[in-house]
Formats: structure tokens, C-alpha cells, sequence
């Protein structure tokens, strides 16, 4: 194992290894991940190892293989690295496992869902599109059912229309291009500079809606749950059927959703 210094912001090599300023290499890998989740935007390997105090060809490999195995990816032609979808339901995941924290959950989604009268859903990015983590179901003995664990588009849903608009810009861009905009109704965005256009407006609003895109007759609304450090985590999303539920409905429901998530935030979040 190689001998490192201290690192920025953190507790110093030392500590975290053997007592002579040691790492042990699957603490690395940890520490390269946190360093990314700190900086909070893309950096590459060598960016990775000068905050953790690694070499460069010691982070280049840690890099490759955090690559390999689904932890990281590479954001563009410059080697850039962002967290890959294994990382971030990773990290989606731990903010769950606290019972306390858990039950907190709960409670903000179920004053929520008696709130709107619709079902709520916590939604995080997969690999293809947004998974649900997390719902309470309305009172309703006709709803949309949507089961923890299924995943949905990105391009045609509330929930992927706040994750895309999340993103910045550059990356937004390169993300719909690799889209395959699937028309899952009439109602689906299915060009990229229509789609891109309607990312704008949900980044300006703060809220993103579906209009019957992904599944006729579905109507839902999502606003972003941000962590600590104010970037997007997940997804909070109310969805009915459009018999009881229109979309003037819908953005009626804007406003105890933001503060709906507000409080999701703190719960997982907050200290």
C-alpha cells in the first residue's frame, strides 16, 4: 500500500489507515467516491487523487476500476468523471436505512398523499430511467398503479423530466441526445429540441408535469429532492388518473409538493 499525505477537507491519511499514513486500497476507493460527492461536478482521475492524496497513476487505476464496475462513468472526451447509476443507488439507498430517518419518510409522504389526495412516489435515477424507491398509495379505490421497484422513461415522465432538468446544461444536452425518445402516447415529446425546450421551463418552474406522456390517462406532477449540499437526490411525484386528476389540478398541488419535499430533504438529509 502507498504511503500518502494528508487530505483537503478531510480527516489526514493517517487516520483512516494504519497508523503510519497508510490507506488500505478498498478505503480508496471510498474516499475517491466521497471526494466526488464533495466537489459536487465532474473531475478527472488525477483531479480524484489530488484530494485524496493518491498518485496520479494509483487514481488512474482506481479510477479504471471504479469504472468497470459501475461505480463511476466518464462524463466526456476529457475523462471527466461523474457517479454512474450503481453509485447513486448506493447513495439513494443509504439515505433510507436509518429507521428514524425512515419513518420520517413516511410521515412527510403520507401528509403529502392525504395533502394532494393522490398517490406519492420517491423516485431516483437508474441506468435506463427513474426508479421508484419508495410510495404511499391514496385512498382511492381507483388509481394508476405504479409498484416500488418498477422503472419508467426519463424523456416522458414528471419524475425523469426533474432529474434531466437537474442536470447541468452541457450534460443535459448529451443525456437527451442519448435518448431514445420513445412515444409511449400521443401526448410524447419525441424531439430532442422540443424536449430540451421543455427541460428549460421545469428548471425555471422547479416542478415538472405529465400530461398523459408516459401512459394514457395518467396525470403527475414531481418537484426535486434535494441533499444537503442543494443537488437533486430524488424525485417526489404525485400521479391519478386522469378522470379525477387534470393538469390545472396538478400544478394546483405545487406548493405543499415543494414544501413536501422540503421537509424529505431534512429528514434524509439534515443532521
Amino acid at each position: 500500500m502507498a504511503t500518502v499525505g494528508d487530505r483537503p477537507g478531510g480527516a489526514g491519511a493517517a487516520d483512516a489507515g494504519d497508523g503510519a499514513g497508510r490507506i488500505p486500497t478498498n478505503l480508496r476507493l471510498l474516499l475517491i467516491l466521497e471526494a466526488l460527492t464533495q466537489a459536487g461536478r465532474p473531475m478527472t482521475a488525477t483531479e480524484l487523487g489530488r484530494g485524496v492524496g493518491l498518485a496520479k497513476q494509483t487514481a488512474n487505476r482506481l479510477c479504471r476500476t471504479l469504472e468497470e464496475e459501475g461505480w463511476l462513468m466518464r462524463e466526456d472526451a476529457h475523462g471527466r468523471y461523474v457517479s454512474a447509476p450503481r453509485a447513486r443507488r448506493l447513495g439513494a439507498g443509504l439515505s433510507l436505512v436509518g429507521r428514524d430517518r425512515a419513518a420520517a419518510r413516511r410521515v412527510v409522504m403520507s401528509d403529502l398523499a392525504r395533502t394532494t389526495g393522490e398517490t406519492v412516489n420517491y423516485v431516483v435515477p437508474g441506468e435506463a430511467g427513474m426508479r421508484y424507491l419508495d410510495r404511499v398509495e391514496t385512498d382511492w379505490a381507483f388509481r394508476v398503479q405504479l409498484p416500488v421497484g418498477t422503472e419508467v422513461p426519463f424523456h416522458c415522465t414528471a419524475s425523469g423530466k426533474c432529474y434531466l432538468a437537474s442536470l447541468p446544461p452541457a450534460r443535459r444536452r448529451a443525456l437527451v441526445g442519448a435518448l431514445e425518445l420513445e412515444a409511449h402516447t400521443d401526448r410524447t415529446i419525441t424531439e430532442p429540441a422540443a424536449l430540451l425546450a421543455e427541460l428549460e421551463d421545469v428548471a425555471r418552474r422547479g416542478h415538472a408535469t405529465d400530461d398523459g406522456e408516459f401512459m394514457e390517462g395518467m396525470i403527475a406532477i414531481a418537484v426535486p429532492v434535494l441533499d444537503a449540499q442543494g443537488r437533486f437526490a430524488a424525485a417526489l411525484a404525485a400521479h391519478g388518473p386522469a378522470q379525477r386528476l387534470d393538469l390545472a389540478a396538478a400544478e394546483a398541488r405545487r406548493p405543499a409538493m415543494a414544501d413536501g419535499a422540503a421537509r424529505l430533504g431534512a429528514a434524509l438529509f439534515g443532521d
